[in-house]
């Protein structure tokens, strides 16, 4: 079998015998010259239980690709642990992340001109950073998820990370007992594997799937499982036949595709993360997207899906409910997914879901019934109003009414935030105003999982809000907007909101509006000067100095 491409020019060059010489040193002998050249980018790492069980993983894809008949070389690919980072200033550095493991694959690949890449990757940024490398270098990849956790279990509670965060909140308001603050600690978290809600890591599996560049079910395997490492080795076999046939990702990744995508992100009740992620993916590809059509798609999809952290069920649940497939399958039959976008088995979105059942099955609830949806329509709101010209992202389900006008609570940083939080500074009624945390003004958008848990576990997830130029994590739920554009470092309308003034959120009526007179905003505006940005080299000063907009993605590359 003689199919590589593009690894001929290493293997068979001008600079042959050196090319080859280097070659025999990691492993190639007489034979494996016209094998195609097939990088493993391996995501492990002991630094979370999202990475923690990737290793093997990685190494099976390598037993796989060279029993296909393909000579893999593997090579490693940081991350970024989200959930101990989180509420510090560690947190900074994970949307950065993003940008640096797109970097690395790129860098990785192309340098070595390998015929292929597939890519195995746990937490939060792992997926887009390595969906936007696939974009760009545009050769045959495929995404192999390494797969959630497990729930974890305290008295009949069943239990994700985000337990942990919330618990700290109902401790502080005397809602907790100390032997249950430990007990959740301690257990949240049995095994290894990404968060367990329908977070961040799970809603962008989840749109690998839909998009056809991971296979299905893939996204819903607990990592621990034997199934996670038969599908990463079936993902293998699958990649080999997309460089025989030179099937790459742009072959795949459509508008249609991301339409599909973003269709079972609403449909499962996604992370707020998948909009700046798709945004930068839909950048790296080349495809006419916008925060707006996110909002197109809202509304004419229902959340189908009873899931973590406004609804009960786990990932774990919705895989053995019938997964990802059993969604589309529903939404391919009402009208909303697009069943002829190629996947990267070479069969169309239909024929891979062909054989799905029509409907879930009657003896579970973790999937509603077409005509039964949680919501009519999608939870992912974009607004728009002063505050916010180029838009924002609400989060909506769980929330009896998300409409509150109430006097604003500005805090310029995270920890000031938290800290008010903590020591019941904070009302009913108020809208908190966390600013100054956004891709240049954090720089890097840190998530708010700490602040929006703590309201939470104080009782006052449906009566506060807050608002940000931040991002949340996909755990979080509540009265929350974040991804405000233009962001306060730039002279966004947030950065003169003072103490008290009022603020509308409304979604509803799509709307976040600081209830001030044009006269008295334009007198603030003509006194406001932009902060000095907060880190002067390193990789933050870069971001801070290269990121766009977050209604752009907040890509380094515009």
């Amino acid at each position: 079998m003689s199919f590589n491409r593009r690894s001929k020019t290493i293997t068979a060059g001008i600079n042959r015998s050196p090319n080859r010489a280097m070659l025999r040193a990691v492993g190639f002998g007489d034979g494996d010259f016209d094998k195609p050249i097939v990088g493993v980018a391996n995501g492990h790492s002991t630094m979370n239980p999202c990475n923690a069980g990737i290793g093997p993983l990685a190494d099976r894809a390598v037993e796989a690709i060279h029993a296909a008949g393909g000579m893999p070389q593997m090579f490693g690919v940081i991350t970024v642990t989200d959930g101990i980072s989180m509420g510090t200033e560690g947190m900074k550095y994970s949307l950065v992340s993003r940008e640096v493991i797109a970097d690395a694959i790129e860098t990785a690949t192309q340098s070595q001109l390998m015929d292929g890449v597939l890519i195995v990757g746990g937490c939060d940024k792992n997926m887009p950073g390595a969906m936007i490398a696939m974009c760009r270098m545009n050769i045959p990849s495929i995404y192999c998820y390494g797969g959630t956790i497990k729930a974890g279990n305290w008295k009949g509670e069943a239990l994700t990370v985000v337990s942990a965060f919330e618990a700290v909140g109902k401790m502080n308001a005397g809602n907790m007992s100390q032997e249950d603050f430990d007990g959740v600690e301690k257990h949240a978290c049995p095994t290894n594997g990404a968060c367990g809600g329908m977070f961040t890591a799970n809603t962008m599996s989840s749109s690998f799937e839909a998009l056809g560049l991971s296979l299905l079910y893939s996204s819903s395997m607990a990592n621990p499982d034997p199934e996670k490492a038969d599908s990463v080795a079936e993902s293998a076999r699958v990649l080999l036949e997309a460089i025989k046939n030179d099937l790459k990702p742009l072959d795949i990744l459509t508008k249609k595709s991301v339409e599909n995508a973003v269709a079972v992100i609403m449909a499962t009740g996604g992370s707020t993360n998948a909009v700046l992620h798709f945004l930068a993916i839909t950048h790296a590809a080349g495809i006419d997207w916008t925060i707006d059509d996110f909002e197109r798609m809202r509304k004419k999809v229902p959340v189908l899906c009873d899931l973590k952290p406004s609804g009960k069920y786990v990932m774990t649940d919705l895989h053995k409910a019938g997964g990802v497939p059993q969604v589309m399958k529903m939404l391919l039959n009402m009208g909303l997914l697009h069943g002829d976008c190629m996947t990267i088995t070479g069969r169309t979105m239909a024929e891979e879901l062909a054989h799905v059942p029509d409907l879930p099955r009657k003896d579970q609830d973790v999937i509603r019934q077409p005509n039964d949806p949680l919501y009519a329509q999608g939870h992912l709101a974009i607004l728009k109003g002063n505050l916010a010209p180029l838009g924002c992202v609400a989060k909506i389900t769980g929330l009896k009414n998300p409409v509150l006008t109430g006097p604003a609570r500005v805090f310029n940083s995270e920890p000031e935030c938290m800290e008010a939080i903590m020591a019941d500074k904070i009302k009913h009624g108020d809208v908190i105003v966390l600013r100054y945390e956004g891709p240049k003004g954090g720089p890097g958008m840190r998530e708010m999982l700490s602040p929006t848990s703590a309201i939470v576990g104080k009782g006052m997830g449906e009566t506060v809000a807050l608002i940000t130029d931040g991002r949340f994590s996909g755990g979080t739920w509540g009265m929350v907007v974040g991804h405000i554009a233009p962001e306060a470092q730039v002279g966004g309308l947030l950065c003169i909101v003072e103490e008290g003034d009022s603020i509308t959120v409304d979604a509803h009526k799509l709307l976040l509006q600081l209830n001030v007179d044009e006269a008295t905003i334009a007198a603030r505006k003509a006194k406001w000067t932009p902060p000095p940005i907060k880190y002067t080299r390193g990789v933050l000063y870069k971001f801070a100095k290269l990121a766009s907009c977050a209604s752009q993605g907040a890509v380094t590359d515009l």
